[in-house]
Formats: C-alpha cells, sequence, structure tokens
C-alpha cells in the first residue's frame, strides 16, 4: 500500500482552497477563474483568467533526531488577458485582473498558514510581474511561496 507525503497532502489542500475560491467566486456572481496543477501545456484563452499551480523545491532545513524540517517551495501564478469590446474598447486590463486575482489566492493562503495542522508555517518569498504583448495582452504574476512543514527522517509520509 502507498503512503502519500505530506509534501502531497499540502500542495492538495492548497490546491483545493484555490478551487474553492474559484467556486466561490462564480457563486457570488464574480469574475471566474480556472486553476491548474503543474500544467504540461499552455493555459488557453478560453482557460483565462487562471491560477497556476508549481510545486518548484523540497529542501531540508533541519535535521533533529528523528526529525527532518523541510521547506517547500511553491509558485502560484496568476494569469490574465486584456479583454476588449467587440468596439475594441478595453473591459479589463490584464495587469488589474492578475493584480487582483493574486492577492485573493495571497488572502486565502494566509487565512491558515498551517494548512490544518500539516505544516508548521507560511511565508511568502517573492513577486514578479511578466507582461507580453499579445494579441490581445497577457499578464502572469507570480509569487513564490515556502511552506515549512516536518516529516520524521525515514518517512515522508510520517508528521515529525
Amino acid at each position: 500500500m502507498a503512503n502519500t507525503s505530506i509534501r502531497e497532502h499540502i500542495l492538495q489542500a492548497l490546491f483545493y482552497r484555490l478551487q474553492q475560491l474559484s467556486e466561490d467566486a462564480a457563486l457570488h456572481g464574480m469574475p471566474t477563474f480556472t486553476v491548474h496543477r503543474n500544467p504540461t501545456v499552455a493555459i488557453t484563452r478560453e482557460q483565462s483568467p487562471a491560477l497556476v499551480v508549481f510545486a518548484e523545491g523540497d529542501a531540508i532545513s533541519q535535521r533533529a533526531n528523528d526529525r527532518v524540517t523541510r521547506e517547500l517551495t511553491v509558485r502560484i501564478t496568476a494569469l490574465a488577458r486584456t479583454q476588449l469590446a467587440p468596439d475594441g474598447s478595453t473591459l479589463v486590463v490584464a495587469e488589474t485582473q492578475a493584480d487582483q486575482l493574486l492577492a485573493t489566492a495571497h488572502a486565502t493562503l494566509f487565512a491558515d498558514v498551517n494548512f490544518g495542522g500539516l505544516a508548521l508555517g507560511l511565508r511568502e518569498l517573492e513577486t514578479e510581474w511578466d507582461i507580453e504583448d499579445a494579441d490581445p495582452v497577457v499578464c502572469a504574476i507570480p509569487a513564490r511561496y515556502a511552506i515549512s512543514y516536518r516529516t520524521l527522517i525515514g518517512d515522508l509520509a510520517m508528521q515529525g
């Protein structure tokens, strides 16, 4: 029988929170967005706006006896495209929509920095802006976060 690592449980919890945020937006008449985890193909226009989650790395930060403190680095990218009206006027600016989406995701993550007891904490690392000239303009704002958690030295599925 396969064990699921604490790392995977944290990633699933993070993804679930963002999906719930998307569903709540739809229920409250707010702009909807899609959520993707480690996509292998580009996000289409129809899937925008979107939040895209990538696990970037997992490093050991401390060892004490049979306990290992680890730091999982995740990148959450808010992706939006400028939306134009039929007459060519701008309805929604990509940068504004991506920023609002990332701000909402950030607040959702920090509402429970321990991920229901799975993690020791969460901290923001950095945010970047990437605006591409396309038709229409595309804006991607990636933000990186570090999630600290503890396992047993010989078992990634057991909290330490």
